[in-house]
């Protein structure tokens, strides 16, 4: 803006590069969202968050989006199974997920829920901090030793719910609501991981049968 109204004849920062230091995304592994799910909770604070954030586990939908659903945006697909279509309110891009069996179980416990009703939303609203202050006790309580957050699910979504599921990873970038598949490729990792995990089963397998 100083360079356009002149109160600068050259663009100071013009020649600067601005570096980006890629952050490791931690996500569960198929055991402990296993532990996760399965861990009887005696709290109905910890069961409510716990429900919504492995809804986000199989829905890869950020906090934000989560706690703004409502009916409206539970609807009948092509295929004729139930889909989510809701926008990001990140970036108003828009996301269309099927609903896998696990998240439309928990659509169906929560459906007449006297709380997320009063508000017209799918489930009962928690804001963001008190999220992430109890996922941390659901960590300590089902063995998980991770730092818990709610972010965590959409990574979870993306590597074991889908990718090392083999999901290709144009459609998760697509179920993700990415506007760049470079955001998608961080999780690229797990895919080769996997592929190592598999050949070193495949390696077990024939280990004894070379000839000599």
């Amino acid at each position: 803006m100083a360079c356009r109204i002149e109160w600068l004849y050259r663009d100071p920062f013009e020649k600067y590069q601005l570096k980006f230091d890629r952050v490791e995304k931690d996500f569960l592994t198929s055991e402990e969202l296993a532990a996760l799910e399965q861990k009887h909770l005696l709290l109905p604070r910890l069961s409510v968050v716990r429900d919504i954030f492995v809804f986000a586990c199989y829905t890869g939908l950020a906090f934000v989006d989560v706690m703004e659903l409502t009916p409206g945006n539970l609807v009948k697909g092509q295929d004729g199974g139930l889909w989510i279509k809701t926008f990001r309110q990140k970036t108003t891009i828009p996301v269309n997920v099927p609903v896998l069996n696990e998240p439309e179980r928990l659509l169906t416990k929560y459906k007449g829920n006297v709380r997320a009703a009063a508000s017209g939303t799918i489930f009962p609203k928690l804001s963001n901090q008190k999220m992430n202050s109890y996922l941390k006790e659901l960590a300590e309580l089902c063995g998980i030793n991770k730092v818990l957050t709610f972010h965590m699910a959409r990574h979870t979504f993306a590597t074991t719910v889908t990718l090392v599921n083999g999901v290709p990873i144009e459609t998760v970038s697509k179920l993700l609501g990415h506007t760049s598949m470079r955001s998608t490729q961080v999780y690229a990792k797990v895919i080769e991981r996997k592929v190592s995990e598999d050949m070193a089963a495949l390696k077990g397998k024939l280990k004894g049968r070379c000839v000599a």
